[in-house]
């Protein structure tokens, strides 16, 4: 009897937890135990559970292999004995660098790879002229066109996009219909979360990557003159490097592996809760600050401003949580 009372504790004990793996990661039950053992961070209905693969798709915009695909030894240019702030904000920073202000949507497409590279590029140009030159590099041109970057809208390698940008180029353009330069993003924003606006519905589209074209969709400007180049890449690994980089040169684009919770991120410092990896992403590391003694990055995503604060996250920093510090690249434009 002993031995059967035990089993039946056990077997009530694995069903219990059974039922707490059952809970869909976007749920309002998954989102509450979230909530019971985050410690510096709140959790939020972001997405419907319908929508599930269309964040999947979102999430999984740096291949999974693109850790592979990077060769270049890690770069220490900076010296650490110089004082870095313990806070930083590159909008408060360059407040006249138009990219610097902006959050990108990257629509049903799964471009962000794309998206936080040409961001960044985009920063550098302005902060290189001293917030002078106002110029948008064209994910449109980088997710369609780059070949070696991967599948475009399938994910695609962030380093790859650095060296297209050296040795290829890429052309001016912005935000879809934003009339910013050659070629402007074609994938119309779309509504990500559940706080239903005028866009469309995200689960509603199913674009593909766009055919690339190497004319400009913009009148009046030719593709070969509006190409705009970057140096030779670096990559980066280490916080305090990082910080002096961008405080040197501007935002930075890195990637970091992805756990079903960090889509229902609302405010705070994120740091993960699950070890189930659903994907990697790709964001532009625009400063770092501490939040009730949690460290962090400040990180622009790309699906809106109604996502998380204003469209950014706070992240733990210090740790290479998830890989967000192990997997820096950047470069300086050619001006």
């Amino acid at each position: 009897m002993k031995c059967l009372g035990i089993c039946v504790a056990l077997s009530v004990i694995a069903l219990s937890a059974a039922a707490i793996l059952d809970f869909h990661p976007l749920s309002d039950e998954r989102i509450a135990q979230i909530n019971q053992k985050a410690k510096t961070w709140k959790a939020g209905k972001n997405f419907d559970i319908e929508d599930w693969a269309k964040v999947k798709r979102m999430v999984s915009g740096v291949l999974p292999d693109a850790r592979l695909k990077n060769k270049l030894p890690v770069s220490a240019p900076h010296d650490v004995t110089e004082d870095v702030p313990d806070t930083f904000d590159a909008r408060e920073q360059w407040p006249n660098c138009i990219s610097v202000q902006t959050v990108w949507d990257q629509s049903d497409c799964g471009s962000c790879w794309a998206i936080a590279a040409t961001a960044a590029m985009s920063d550098r140009i302005c902060i290189q002229s001293n917030q002078t030159k106002q110029v948008f590099v064209s994910v449109e041109d980088l997710n369609t066109c780059c070949s070696d970057c991967g599948f475009g809208c399938d994910g695609g390698y962030p380093l790859e996009a650095w060296y297209y940008w050296q040795n290829t180029g890429i052309v001016t353009g912005g935000l879809y219909q934003g009339n910013q330069g050659c070629k402007d993003y074609t994938l119309a924003p779309c509504e990500h979360h559940v706080d239903y606006t005028t866009r469309p519905q995200c689960s509603a589209l199913n674009y593909t990557t766009p055919a690339c074209t190497k004319a400009c969709s913009a009148s009046g400007l030719n593709y070969e003159e509006s190409l705009t180049f970057g140096q030779e890449p670096i990559n980066l690994a280490e916080e305090l490097q990082i910080q002096l980089e961008i405080i040197k040169s501007g935002p930075v684009e890195t990637s970091f592996d992805v756990m079903d919770d960090f889509p229902t991120y609302k405010s705070g410092v994120y740091e993960a809760t699950s070890s189930n990896y659903i994907g990697g992403h790709a964001v532009k590391i625009a400063g770092w600050g501490v939040e009730n003694g949690s460290k962090y990055w400040l990180i622009a995503n790309s699906w809106n401003t109604d996502w998380g604060l204003d469209g950014y996250v706070k992240f733990v920093r210090g740790i290479d949580h998830c890989g967000i510090e192990s997997n820096v690249v950047a470069a300086l434009p050619k001006v």
